[in-house]
């Protein structure tokens, strides 16, 4: 194993402290993206970066800042390169990014504690309410007959994200369980747009992948 010198971990620090472009309250450290600092010499320094998916639009803007961080600390030559493996995912993203996501009020992702494949399901298109978020012990009265009709009007429900497992997205405005799902794209691709059934507000949901 091999230890990382006291400037690496320095630059490490400033690395991560840069501002995800697209979710500002988020650095990137928090979101997980960043993966090691290499010092080489006195003023070269090569970054290991890791797009949330694949074609990512932000990984360019990341980098930009990224070089922009290190060279105005002295680092001459930086050299962002885009590591594919692992994989990034979901789960990567810290325990402070995860409530600064819901302060924000966009829902955080889920854990999938899942090995090997993901499974995808196929099946219909409409978006329907999902089966993860039927109301709970938690549920107020109200939010459990307004999520009882909604799923006797949209029919049989599907669960998105099977790896998720039976934890519901809550509403990071109100915290109910009873929450259903509007479109599977919001602002950003990583994104989904929800609705709560108890405050009727709606919300944004990071994605799990």
């Amino acid at each position: 194993m091999v230890t990382a010198t006291a400037l690496e971990a320095e630059l490490l620090e400033l690395a991560g402290a840069v501002p995800d472009p697209e979710l500002p309250v988020l650095t990137l450290r928090e979101l997980g993206v960043l993966r090691a600092v290499h010092v080489h010499g006195t003023d070269a320094v090569e970054v290991d970066l890791t797009p949330t998916y694949t074609g990512c639009p932000a990984i360019e803007a990341m980098s930009v800042d990224i070089e922009r961080v290190l060279r105005a600390h002295g680092m001459r030559e930086v050299t962002v390169r885009t590591v594919l493996s692992p994989a990034w995912s979901t789960d990567d993203i810290t325990p402070e990014g995860r409530e600064k996501l819901r302060e924000f009020g966009i829902a955080p992702p889920r854990t999938r504690r899942a090995t090997g494949p993901v499974p995808l399901p196929l099946g219909p298109t409409r978006t329907r309410t999902t089966a993860t978020n039927a109301p709970t012990a938690t549920a107020t009265a109200a939010d459990a007959t307004t999520a009882a009709d909604t799923t006797k009007d949209a029919g049989t429900s599907v669960a998105p994200y099977p790896e998720a497992g039976t934890e519901p997205v809550r509403c990071p405005l109100c915290g109910s369980a009873a929450t259903e799902l509007l479109s599977r794209f919001s602002s950003t691709a990583c994104k989904a747009l929800r609705r709560c059934l108890g405050c009727r507000e709606p919300f944004d949901h990071f994605k799990e992948l």
